[in-house]
C-alpha cells in the first residue's frame, strides 16, 4: 500500500479510560497498554496501520503526563512529532493545535485517528481513508462514519444524507446525534442512513481552522499564534476552551451543509469498557484472559479475568464476571455493569485517593 502524497496523520493521546479502572488510570491510559493481546499497545497498533498511508508523517499530541511514555512507545518518530499539552483542554484544542502546526508546515490534508481504538481490516481502513483525503482535498471537513453493527446508545450517530457527485463513497452530512436511547438507535440503524461517530476527522488543516475562526476567531488565533511561537504555549494554552470538536466545529458545519461522511467496514472498536474488551478477545461463551493464564484458576466461568497482581486468581461458576486484580486495586463486576466502573473512579476521587485514580 503506497503512502498518500501530502497526508499527515494526527493521534490525538487523551483520557483516562475510566471504565477500564484499575488497568487503565489517568497516569496509566489505555492507549498505553496491550489490550487486546496482540504484543501491541493500543497506540502501537494505531501507529502501525497508518504508517503505510503517511511514513514518517505524524503528529501525536498527548498530555506532559504521558509524552515521555508515548515517545518511549514510537521511538522512530523525530521529537518534534509529539507535542505536550500542558492540561486537558478536550479535542479540539487538540486537533487544533496539530492542525495550526501542521498548517505552517504546508501538510495539504490531515487525518485525526484516536490512539485507542482497535480495528480489525487495516487494508480496508486504508482505502476508506483514501477515500476520505480525495474528499478534504476538495475542501470538505470529513468524518469516517462506522457501520453499525447493532443498535448501540454508546455512541453518537451519524445521519448520512445524498451522495456526492465525483467524490467516491462520500456523503453529504445532515447532522451528529447525540447517544440516544436503544430504542432510537434501532430506529435509526433500521433506516441503514446512520453510522456510528468515531470520531475521525479528516480535513485540509486551514479548513479545519477557518472552521473553528467563524465560530471562535480567538480559539483560532490563539492556535496559530502557539504554532507559530511554541514557548507560548504554557502562556496560551490555558486561556483555550474546553470543548470537543464535535460541539466546536464539526455540528455547526455540518448544519451549514459543509461536512462530508465517508462510511467505514472495516470492523472498529473503542473498547470503550470492559464488556467491550471481553468480546474482543473471547466468544461471548467463553471466559476471556488477558495476562498470565498460569495465574488463574476457573471452573464453569464465563466473561472476562485479568490477573496482574502476580497472585492466583480462582473463579468458579459465574457467569459474564469481569475480574481485574491489579496489585494496589481488584475490581469485581458483570459484563452488563461494565460502564458503570467510571463511577467507582469518580468516588475514589472524591474520598481523596487520587493515587488509585
Amino acid at each position: 500500500m503506497s503512502s498518500i502524497d501530502g497526508f499527515w496523520a494526527v493521534v490525538p493521546c487523551g483520557g483516562a479510560g475510566t471504565r477500564l479502572w484499575p488497568l487503565s488510570r489517568s497516569g496509566s491510559p489505555k492507549f498505553l497498554h496491550d489490550l487486546t493481546g496482540s504484543g501491541r499497545t493500543l497506540l502501537e497498533q494505531t501507529h502501525d496501520r497508518l504508517a503505510p498511508l503517511v511514513e514518517d508523517r505524524f503528529l501525536v499530541v498527548t498530555g506532559d503526563a504521558h509524552s515521555e511514555a508515548v515517545r518511549k512507545q514510537l521511538t522512530s518518530l523525530e521529537e518534534s512529532a509529539v507535542w505536550a499539552e500542558p492540561s486537558a483542554r478536550d479535542s479540539m484544542a487538540a486537533i487544533g493545535l496539530a492542525a495550526a502546526v501542521l498548517e505552517r508546515r504546508g501538510a495539504e490534508v490531515m487525518g485525526s485517528f484516536a490512539a485507542d481504538h482497535v480495528i480489525d481490516d487495516p487494508q480496508l481502513f486504508g482505502e476508506t481513508v483514501r477515500r476520505a483525503v480525495a474528499a478534504a482535498r476538495e475542501g470538505w471537513l470529513v468524518t469516517i462514519g462506522i457501520e453499525p453493527t447493532f443498535a448501540s446508545s454508546a455512541f453518537g450517530y451519524i445521519h448520512q444524507g445524498e451522495a456526492l457527485p465525483g467524490l467516491e463513497g462520500a456523503h453529504r452530512v445532515v447532522e451528529f446525534v447525540e447517544k440516544p436511547s436503544v430504542p432510537v438507535a434501532e430506529e435509526y440503524v433500521a433506516t441503514g442512513h446512520f453510522r456510528w461517530n468515531a470520531g475521525m476527522f479528516v480535513v485540509r488543516p486551514t479548513v479545519l481552522l477557518d472552521l473553528l475562526g467563524e465560530r471562535d476567531p480567538d480559539f483560532a488565533a490563539t492556535l496559530r499564534a502557539i504554532a507559530a511561537d511554541p514557548t507560548r504555549l504554557p502562556e496560551l494554552w490555558e486561556t483555550l476552551p474546553r470543548i470537543a470538536i464535535d460541539h466546536a466545529v464539526a455540528e455547526p458545519a455540518a448544519a451549514a451543509g459543509r461536512v462530508a461522511v465517508v462510511p467505514g467496514a472495516f470492523g472498529w472498536d473503542d473498547v470503550g469498557d470492559f464488556d467491550s474488551l471481553a468480546g474482543l478477545i473471547a466468544d461471548r461463551h467463553q471466559l476471556a484472559v488477558l495476562g498470565d493464564a498460569g495465574l488463574l484458576h476457573t471452573d464453569g466461568a464465563t466473561g472476562l479475568v485479568v490477573p496482574g497482581s502476580g497472585r492466583i486468581v480462582a473463579v468458579i461458576g459465574l457467569d459474564d464476571v469481569v475480574v481485574v486484580d491489579t496489585p494496589d486495586a481488584l475490581l469485581v463486576t458483570t459484563r452488563d455493569r461494565a460502564q458503570d466502573v467510571k463511577s467507582v473512579v469518580a468516588a475514589l476521587k472524591d474520598k481523596g485517593r487520587q493515587d488509585l485514580t
